[in-house]
């Protein structure tokens, strides 16, 4: 069966998302979390197991989709950001997750404004569903602003990184 912390946790993730449902299977046992409005708000099958162990952290590398074009500014915002940002690469996020700056909570970040990156360099970690998937940069150039703050939640597709490109 599954652990309550680890259903509340999802329930919190799935609320926080556009995920409208989401439906996990382990060794017999079922679990099922629709938005309200959708059908059922929890369902819970319980199978012959009855206790699941906590998955082990895993590392994934993933690769960044691409860059995601900046939403325009709100009037009475000046163009002044519009040439800050204008031929910037964005870094988005490639799923649903929680945004991470550093391997752990002592380590220094992964990138810093200023840091140059190429191809193959961590700039993140996005954690989803306790699988730790390493963002690499895909671009070769210079960590111009991070977007996303430590610990957040973030959509796909969601800016993370800008880079003035080499």
């Amino acid at each position: 069966m599954f652990k309550l912390s680890e259903i509340k946790e999802l329930i919190k993730l799935v609320d926080q998302t556009s995920v409208q449902e989401l439906e996990i299977e382990n060794e017999g046992a079922r679990l099922s979390i629709k938005k309200p409005g959708v059908a059922e708000a929890v369902n819970l099958q319980p199978g012959p197991q009855a206790f699941i162990p906590a998955p082990q952290v895993m590392h994934q590398h993933i690769q960044p989709t691409a860059a995601v074009s900046q939403p325009a500014p709100a009037s009475g915002e000046s163009s002044a950001q519009d040439a800050e940002t204008s031929g910037l690469h964005t870094i988005t996020s490639p799923m649903v997750g929680t945004f991470y700056r550093a391997p752990s909570p002592e380590a220094p970040p992964f990138v810093s404004p200023g840091d140059q990156v190429n191809e193959k360099t961590t700039v993140c970690i996005i954690e989803a569903m306790k699988l730790m998937n390493e963002l690499e940069a895909e671009i070769k150039g210079e960590i111009v602003k991070v977007i996303a703050e430590n610990g957040q939640l973030v959509e796909f597709g969601q800016p993370l990184f800008l880079v003035r490109p080499e």
